[in-house]
C-alpha cells in the first residue's frame, strides 16, 4: 500500500462499536472483494471491500473477518482468515500479510489461513443462533456482478438453514456515517492531496489543452503524494460537456473563453475526498460566467450553514431549493410565473439544478448514512450546488467536503482549496 500504516486502535474501536450492536449469541462474517478478471490473465486493480477494511484494516484479497462476541473462548471472539503467504507468492505477487503483520494492522490476535475457514466456522455455528450477513443496501447501489460476499451468503444459507439471519448493513450505515477522529484525519489527508493537484493545475491550463492532459497532471500529483489515484472516475468537462452530469470521456479540446468543470479528487488509505471547481480556460471569467459562478457560490455558502445536528436531509434539500430559486430569478433564468406555476414534485429550479446538494462521504465517495435519520456531529457531507445552462454553453458546480460540528457551522475540510473568482484568476495568471 502507498499510504502510511493506520494505527490499529481505529479498527479495534470500530469492531467494539459493531459488536455492541449485535444480537446475543450471534456471528458476523465479512468478506474481502474479489479481484475481477478482464480477459486472458488480466485483472482489474484490487479494491478492498470497505466494510472489512473499516472493521479490520486488512487491505488484501481473499480475506475474511469473523466476529462472535459471545463465543465460549476469548480467542474465538475476533478471527481473521487470510490467504496463506509463501516464498513463491512473495516472489511473483509481492509480500502478503503474515499472521504477525495481520495482528499489527488489525489488532486481532487470532489469525488463521483461509483454508481453515469452513472448519472454524462450522464450530462457531454450533455455538451460535444467528448469523449477520453483509448485503449491499446502499440507496445508490445497482449491482449486477455476483460478489464474493453474495457467493458466501448463498453457500451459507444452503449449509446452515436452521440458523436465524440478521443484517450487518443497518448497523454499518449508522456506524460508518459518524466518523472517528482518526478517520477525519485520513479524509483531511485525501483533501490535502486533492488541493495539491488543483494548485498544480491552475497555471497549467490554457486554450487548446486537451481534457485528458488535465487528468494526467492530476493523477501525477495524487500518486506522488501516496494516493492510489482518483477517488472516483474523474469528470473534466469543458464547455457544454459540463451539462452532462457524469461526463467521463475527458477527450475534448478546451477552447478559449469556455469554462472547465472539474469534478476530481484523490483518495488516501481508501478514504475519499470529493471536489468540484469550475475554472476558465483562458484564465478569466467573463461577466456572465462570473455572475452565475458567484450565484452558485452563494448557494453553497448558505447550504453549508444548514448542515447541523438534527437537520433532516429531505428538508435541507427543500430549503436549498428555495435559495437556488432566488438566485435563478436574479440571473433571469426563471421568472415569477415559472415559480408560481411550478410542479411541487419537480420545482422550477430543477431545470437548471437537477441533482442533490449533499451526500455522505468517507470510505466511499457516496458513503453510508441513513437519509431519513437526523444529521449528527462528525458526519461528513459534500456541499455541491450547480447551475447548468446548455443554451449558453456552460455549467458551473462548486463542491467542498464538510464535517458537521456539535455547535456552529460545519468545518470545511477543503477551506484551503481556492474557490473565490479572484483567487482562481490570480493563480491562473500569476
Amino acid at each position: 500500500m502507498k499510504y502510511h500504516q493506520i494505527d490499529s486502535t481505529l479498527f479495534i474501536k470500530n469492531r467494539t462499536k459493531f459488536s455492541a450492536q449485535m444480537k446475543p449469541n450471534s456471528v458476523a462474517v465479512f468478506n474481502s472483494n474479489d479481484i475481477y478478471p478482464i480477459s486472458a490473465d488480466s485483472t482489474l486493480p484490487f479494491a478492498q471491500h470497505r466494510d472489512i477494511f473499516y472493521l479490520s484494516g486488512v487491505d488484501q484479497e481473499e480475506s475474511v473477518l469473523l466476529l462472535f462476541p459471545d463465543a465460549p473462548y476469548e480467542s474465538q471472539r475476533e478471527m481473521l482468515f487470510l490467504k496463506e503467504t509463501s516464498e513463491h507468492i512473495a516472489i511473483w505477487e509481492g509480500e502478503k500479510l503474515t499472521k504477525k503483520r495481520a495482528f499489527e494492522v488489525s489488532g486481532i490476535k487470532t489469525v488463521y489461513w483461509l483454508q481453515d475457514f469452513h472448519k472454524v466456522l462450522n464450530e462457531m455455528m454450533t455455538y451460535a443462533d444467528t448469523i449477520y450477513i453483509n448485503t449491499n443496501e446502499h440507496y445508490r447501489a445497482s449491482v449486477e456482478t455476483e460478489t464474493r460476499e453474495a457467493r458466501f451468503v448463498k453457500w451459507w444459507k444452503d449449509k446452515y438453514p436452521a440458523h436465524q439471519v440478521a443484517k450487518s448493513n443497518p448497523i454499518l450505515q449508522r456506524l460508518r456515517s459518524v466518523k472517528e477522529s482518526e478517520e477525519l484525519k485520513l479524509i483531511q489527508q485525501a483533501c490535502n492531496i486533492t488541493e495539491k493537484g488543483f494548485r498544480r493545475l491552475l497555471p497549467f491550463v490554457k486554450p487548446n489543452i486537451m481534457e485528458y492532459e488535465i487528468e494526467a497532471e492530476l493523477i501525477h500529483e495524487f500518486i506522488r503524494n501516496r494516493s492510489k489515484g482518483f477517488a472516483y472516475t474523474p469528470i473534466i468537462a469543458s464547455g457544454n460537456n459540463a451539462n452532462v452530469l457524469h461526463y467521463i470521456e475527458n477527450n475534448q479540446q478546451c477552447n478559449a473563453g469556455d469554462l472547465i468543470l472539474l469534478d476530481v479528487a484523490a483518495e488516501y488509505a481508501n478514504y475519499s475526498s470529493d471536489l468540484t471547481r469550475t475554472i476558465p480556460v483562458s484564465g478569466r471569467y467573463n461577466s456572465r460566467q462570473k455572475d452565475v459562478y458567484n450565484a452558485v457560490l452563494r448557494v453553497k455558502k448558505e447550504a453549508t450553514k444548514m448542515l447541523t445536528p438534527g437537520t433532516l436531509w429531505k428538508q435541507y434539500h427543500f430549503e436549498v431549493g428555495k435559495i437556488m430559486t432566488s438566485e435563478l430569478l436574479g440571473l433571469g433564468l426563471l421568472d415569477k410565473a415559472d415559480v408560481q406555476n411550478e410542479n411541487p414534485e419537480w420545482p422550477a429550479y430543477k431545470k437548471y439544478f437537477m441533482h442533490g446538494t449533499s451526500h455522505h462521504m468517507g470510505l466511499d465517495t457516496h458513503d453510508y448514512g441513513l437519509l431519513h435519520e437526523p444529521m449528527q456531529a462528525n458526519m461528513v457531507f459534500t456541499v455541491e450546488p450547480g447551475i447548468y445552462i446548455p443554451a449558453e454553453g456552460f455549467g458551473i458546480r462548486l463542491e467542498d467536503n464538510v464535517v458537521v460540528q456539535e455547535t456552529g457551522e460545519p468545518f470545511n475540510l477543503m477551506q484551503n482549496i481556492p474557490i473565490e473568482v479572484e483567487e482562481i484568476e490570480g493563480l491562473m495568471n500569476g
